[in-house]
């Protein structure tokens, strides 16, 4: 064995810019990492995927010989407005329940958007029920598919 002393120089500029490299070279193996390999899927993907195919989606309602269409209006996102059209004189003159219940029914849901939690008055308990279920019938057509998203 020899007890020959060795001396190593090292330029400091070297050391520096060799650290630097290295540094770079571990963040950009983690970015590749983080990047490509299969894992959880970020929030951003999942508040990307449409909630309801946008348009206007009706659903009749039969009341003895006469019909009422509730059309829900929809974003991808969002519940825009719900309206009831072909009203005609007579149902509103012996269901004069039907748009009060309506308008209270509609106003909840647009400001909640979801059916979940909705409230009615108990005289027209069987109104709104069948309000609701149309309105339910509605937002189902609307509802992007689970397969259609994917």
């Amino acid at each position: 064995m020899s007890n020959k002393t060795r001396i190593v120089v090292l330029h400091q500029k070297e050391v520096i810019y060799t650290a630097i490299f290295v540094l770079l070279g571990i963040l950009f193996i983690i970015l590749m990492l983080v990047m490509f390999l299969p894992g959880k899927k970020d929030k951003g993907s999942d508040s990307a995927q449409a909630t309801y195919n946008p348009g206007v989606y009706t659903t009749s309602v039969r009341l003895g010989e006469n019909t009422v269409d509730i059309e829900v209006y929809v974003d991808a996102d969002n519940i825009n407005s719900i309206r009831m059209v072909n009203l005609s004189e007579t149902i509103s003159t012996l269901y004069p329940l039907m748009e009060p219940a309506f308008a209270e029914l509609s106003a909840q849901v647009v400001k909640t958007q979801t059916l979940e939690g909705i409230t009615y008055d108990t005289d027209s308990k069987y109104t709104s029920l069948l309000l609701l279920d149309a309105i339910e019938t509605s937002l189902d057509k609307a509802r992007v598919s689970v397969d259609a998203g994917e």
